[in-house]
């Protein structure tokens, strides 16, 4: 259970990364006067990335040390990026049914089989680390 997590852990990460370059290259952190202005605000992305980041380094860890505490510190800190991940998700819903267009905002041009993988993904992630914080599965 415990490598089963680190590898949807990963796997999320990397189209995680993918959607955040995408967003960047788009345009999410230009001013607002010389772009569409982006409906995702980069102190929740920056934070759903961070958090992420941070929860994979403490299951490594969990990984390595076999330490109970730093499982359920990782599901913790999975709940807070899930959350932040929800929130974009609400935020970027709207403007992906939108038309598309010259002034759309960076989020519009994320690729949806992206979005949704990372999405699942996520969440099974978050199963997978629940599990093994319970003991489920053993090691």
């Amino acid at each position: 259970m415990d490598i089963a997590a680190l590898v949807a852990w990963i796997v999320t990460a990397l189209g995680g990364l993918v959607l955040l370059a995408r967003w960047i290259a788009r345009g999410g952190l230009r001013p607002a006067q010389q772009a569409a202005p982006t409906r995702l605000p980069a102190p929740v992305v920056f934070g759903h990335f961070l958090l992420a980041a941070a929860g994979l380094v403490v299951w490594i860890v969990y990984l390595a040390a076999d330490k109970g505490a730093l499982a359920w510190t990782s599901f913790g800190l999975l709940v807070a990026v899930a959350l932040l991940g929800f929130t974009l998700f609400g935020r970027w819903l709207p403007v992906h049914q939108g038309t598309a267009g010259e002034t759309a905002p960076p989020e519009r041009h994320l690729p949806v089989p992206v979005v949704a993988a990372h999405g699942v993904l996520g969440a099974t992630t978050l199963v997978l680390v629940l599990l093994a914080a319970l003991g489920v599965g053993g090691s």
